[in-house]
């Protein structure tokens, strides 16, 4: 069997950059989405970089495995440029959704899912009739059915906030991956015209409730539990990425220690560790 070298290649390529910004804080920095950088400091290479880089190797993992195991077929049945292209709109649909939604905060992201997810819902237009099996579940569900459930969970769960994944990128990469597909091979429409209006509807709506979020405007929680409105919830949001940003300078200050004893670390070091560890919370004051 011949190994899809396109797909091959920028599995191993982000591999590699991550592993180096791993190792390296200040690459992962450089590479960031960041809106205040875009905005302010014009690097709009930002909306790519962030792509070729993730927050674990779980997180690698998991879109490597999804990006190649779509991205294979495509680039098989299509040429390795439909998939280059139809992978790098959707990163940067991904990030212009982001770009947007996220215009007056402190916003941060990295990884490519926006764009592994404009290649899996491209593949539903480009590959018809196929099916992903989800553990634990033991019957293949139809690429259609995953993709309108998709996107309804992935619009709840941005209301919700419960994580730190970025849904909006993934939805931006998947509406952008689906008009991409059909760009480039405009027959898919008529070939289900059903289909194609139905995802493309459901898409339109799903993106208009991101950018305009109508619920700011009723004054009141999405339900009784724990959503907050808009502006609590970026206000949260904001502030757990920098408690987690803390954390990370904190775990590679103790990983120093550990690597070459207490006296490695620099006066301004150790000031720093213990300004952090008072300012996350729990810490002593």
């Amino acid at each position: 069997m011949n190994i899809p070298p396109v797909a091959t290649a920028v599995v191993i390529i982000t591999g590699v950059i991550t592993f180096l910004a791993f190792r390296r804080r200040e690459l992962q920095e450089r590479l960031m989405f960041k809106t205040d950088e875009i905005f302010r400091g014009k690097q709009y290479e930002r909306m790519f970089t962030s792509g070729l880089i993730h927050a674990d190797w779980m997180h690698f993992g998991f879109n490597a495995f999804s990006f190649y195991s779509f991205g294979e077929n495509i680039e098989r049945a299509y040429g390795w440029a439909t998939l280059l292209v139809i992978y790098l709109s959707a990163i940067l649909g991904g990030s212009l959704l982001s770009l947007i939604i996220h215009r007056k905060e402190d916003y941060r992201a990295l990884g490519a899912s926006g764009g592994v997810c404009g290649v899996i819902f491209a593949s539903i237009f480009l590959l018809p009739g196929g099916s992903i099996m989800i553990f634990p579940i033991p019957i293949g569900i139809p690429t259609v059915v995953y993709a309108v459930l998709f996107l309804v969970g992935s619009f709840w769960a941005h209301r919700r906030r419960a994580d730190n994944i970025g849904h909006d990128a993934h939805l931006g990469g998947a509406i952008i991956g689906l008009l991409v597909a059909t760009a480039l091979y405009p027959g898919l429409i008529f070939a289900s015209p059903g289909l194609f209006a139905t995802v493309l509807v459901l898409s339109v709506v799903v993106l208009l409730a991101l950018i305009f979020d109508p619920l700011k405007f009723l004054g009141r929680r999405v339900d009784s539990h724990d959503v907050p409105l808009a502006g609590d919830r970026a206000r949260r949001y904001t502030e757990n990425r920098r408690n987690n940003e803390k954390m990370t300078e904190i775990n590679r200050l103790l990983d120093k220690i550990a690597e070459q004893g207490i006296h490695s670390l620099s006066a301004s070091e150790r000031k720093r560790l213990e300004t952090l560890s008072k300012e996350l919370p729990g810490g002593s004051k």
